[in-house]
């Protein structure tokens, strides 16, 4: 986040202003402050619950983020007659955290309508945007599959995220991303059964009440393992916890256990609390909202944990539980093999076939 502010609309004075924060993978954050100051407004701009009013956000096209909100059951509260189990596959049926689609930067404004109406001349042709059908890795960044009104997939144009945001797009953009960022967190674990009892087993619910209870009937302990299942599922990177001592103490993971849960979880963790000695314990940094301004105290944990070591995996499994076969690193070639490689892809494109610079050349 860069300068930001919001103001709500039936309001002249804003909530905060100028608030410039980060959130890495290593991130143990706490949101204070007094009742009204806006700390929950905070992490709903933080989060892609709202949008600010100034400033910008930005985050990794790939990055998954899980929030509970500071009243947990709200997340259920519509799905009492199905067991857990049922519950979180409903939740990622559709490919992505369907609690994701209710957010307001993934719903079409006046702006986003305005936007499809612009004419934009493509290679000569006047054309109006339709859609985007999918994006592909370029250098350091995106490409995204522009579709055009009133043509077919195959005309689609490829074009670069910076021009496709300029043009009025940013949100199809941030909406293909987050499709993309879900699709890879679900699938390193395919969407059974036996996975979500699984799951949900690791935080402390055992199959009999997982699987074979609806919730209507669990305990608020039992109930809360299943909010924080749910939100998990994806294995996201930064998980958000609005006032979080009002239902971890029931499943044992709040204050009076210690917070061993929030050390426990491996990526970044963003608090906002009243418990002064539960957040101190576990954020050495500190986000104070009040007056308008948001202050940052403490040490920002950035890169300051250990290395964190990934194993290249051979084979993976999609949500389907289809076996699907993952290319090593490629090996950076010499000179000499390079100059070779560039000579036959020259070779390939004069004999009409299609060639990327980026692509490997066969063995």
């Amino acid at each position: 986040m860069h300068n930001v502010g919001f103001t709500y609309p039936s309001r002249d004075t804003p909530t905060f202003t100028g608030a410039t924060l980060q959130v890495s993978l290593s991130s143990r954050v706490a949101c204070v402050g007094p009742n009204g100051a806006g700390k929950s407004t905070l992490i709903k701009v933080l989060t892609g619950e709202t949008e600010p009013t100034e400033g910008s956000c930005w985050k990794h096209p790939n990055l998954r983020i899980a929030y509970v909100a500071q009243h947990a059951f709200h997340h259920i509260e519509s799905h009492l007659d199905k067991t857990p189990n049922e519950y979180i596959q409903w939740r990622y049926a559709v490919g992505e955290d369907r609690e994701a689609l209710k957010k307001v930067t993934r719903q079409e404004t006046a702006e986003d309508k305005a936007a499809r109406d612009k004419i934009h001349v493509i290679d000569g042709i006047k054309l109006k945007v339709d859609k985007l059908l999918s994006r592909r890795k370029l250098k350091k960044d995106y490409e995204y599959e522009v579709q055009w009104q009133g043509q077919g997939p195959d005309t689609a144009t490829w074009l670069p995220r910076d021009d496709i945001v300029e043009m009025g797009f940013e949100r199809l953009v941030n909406e293909l991303d987050a499709k993309e960022a879900a699709r890879q967190g679900l699938m390193l674990r395919p969407l059974t059964k036996a996975n979500v009892e699984k799951h949900l087993g690791l935080l402390g619910l055992e199959a009999e009440f997982a699987t074979h209870a609806h919730m209507r009937g669990l305990s608020g302990g039992q109930k809360v393992k299943v909010v924080l299942a749910a939100c998990t599922w994806n294995q996201p990177h930064i998980l958000v916890m609005d006032e979080p001592t009002n239902y971890l103490d029931r499943c044992g993971a709040g204050p009076a256990g210690g917070g061993g849960g929030v050390l426990e979880f491996g990526g970044g963790v963003v608090i906002i609390s009243h418990h002064n000695e539960f957040t101190s314990a576990l954020c050495p940094e500190k986000w104070t909202v009040g007056g308008g301004k948001v202050e940052v105290t403490g040490a920002p944990q950035v890169n300051t944990r250990e290395k964190v070591e990934f194993v290249v995996q051979e084979e993976v499994q999609d949500a389907f539980g289809n076996t699907i076969k993952v290319k090593g690193p490629q090996k950076k070639l010499s000179r000499k093999e390079a100059k070779a490689a560039k000579k036959a892809r020259d070779a390939r494109r004069a004999r009409g076939e299609d060639v990327t610079d980026s692509e490997p050349e066969d063995e």
